[in-house]
């Protein structure tokens, strides 16, 4: 086992043929159609095509407990009555919003049409309605309540400082600026982060896990993968979708921007404030040391596993002598 990542990050999607899977759809939600696999870090999905519409049929993971699936299917629920973009629970013929099976627990989801973000034509009007829509969602998610919320869970950022033993796994150029960032982390943030607000929160906006109109890639069409919610400080969910807005080229812009749009949606304390930028960078550090160990224990999937690395690399760099007097306005 990897050190430190645990069961739910070590143990490979499960596999199901195609045939059971189109079985179990006719059986518990009555759909015909064809199946495309789509790429997951831990669970299997498809997207199915029937004469209803499109839907993401998912498999969890059998290494994942059933309350920490029931969790994201409530959260889901408690969001139904929003308008935020996020997938809708599709109900089984009896009426459940989730099916036991010997092969792990299904669900059925609507499926979000729109433009991956990682491939949309990035600018600042864009990120300013992510960090809206990272803020409406925390927003959404306020007085959500579930007994798995406190899972544990390494992408969490309040548990950077775990990640020392896997510092080896990263390129040696990266490696001084990785254990830096976690020095900083240690001794500025690790001691405040109890006095944070805590509540349910997605934990996991990067680029593959939001859509964006194609006529309008301003306007954010989807949020998916609500796979690594927690409950955590809140300002590090927050920390983790900026992670993914700096411009290498212009770093104190783009994240600025970001910033000050969650803000004026969510307002911010000046603990919290304070806690973001290396909140931010212990993100990108995550993103880095997760995945490169999983990308050498599972070679066949590095692709999918390290497809954020490349924009975490720049962004650790670019944050570097940052001048963040003027990052709040």
């Amino acid at each position: 086992m990897i050190p430190t990542l645990g069961a739910n990050l070590t143990t490979p999607p499960p596999v199901l043929p195609e045939a059971t899977a189109l079985d179990l759809l006719l059986t518990h939600w009555g759909l015909t159609g064809t199946l495309v696999p789509l790429t997951s870090e831990r669970d299997l999905n498809y997207r199915v095509t029937a004469a209803q519409g499109r839907f993401v049929f998912k498999l969890a993971n059998l290494a994942e407990p059933e309350a920490v699936t029931q969790f994201q299917t409530r959260a889901l629920l408690h969001l139904e009555g929003s308008d935020l973009p996020v997938p809708r629970v599709v109900r089984t013929k009896a009426g459940a919003t989730e099916v036991a099976t010997p092969h792990g627990i299904l669900r059925l989801l609507t499926y979000l049409e729109g433009q991956p973000l990682y491939s949309a034509p990035k600018s600042l009007a864009q990120r300013a309605a992510i960090g809206q829509a990272a803020a409406r969602l925390s927003l959404g998610l306020q007085g959500f309540a579930h007994p798995a919320s406190r899972q544990d869970l390494q992408w969490d950022i309040r548990h950077a400082a775990r990640l020392r033993p896997l510092l080896g796994d990263i390129t040696a150029d990266l490696r001084p600026l990785c254990a830096q960032t976690l020095d900083v982390f240690e001794k500025t943030v690790l001691p405040h982060l109890p006095d944070c607000r805590w509540q349910v929160v997605h934990n996991d906006m990067n680029p593959h896990n939001l859509l964006t109109d194609p006529a309008d890639p301003t306007r954010i069409t989807g949020i998916l993968d609500f796979g690594d919610m927690v409950e955590t400080p809140l300002i590090c969910d927050m920390a983790v979708a900026a992670s993914y807005q700096v411009d290498p080229d212009a770093p104190l812009q783009s994240l600025a921007t970001f910033a000050r749009a969650y803000h004026a949606t969510l307002p911010l304390t000046a603990l919290e404030q304070s806690l973001f930028v290396p909140l931010t960078a212990a993100r990108m550090l995550t993103t880095l040391a997760i995945a490169s160990a999983r990308a050498a224990r599972y070679p066949d999937n590095a692709p999918y596993i390290l497809r954020n690395v490349p924009s975490a690399s720049a962004g650790l760099r670019a944050l570097v002598g940052l001048n963040l007097s003027s990052l709040w306005g």
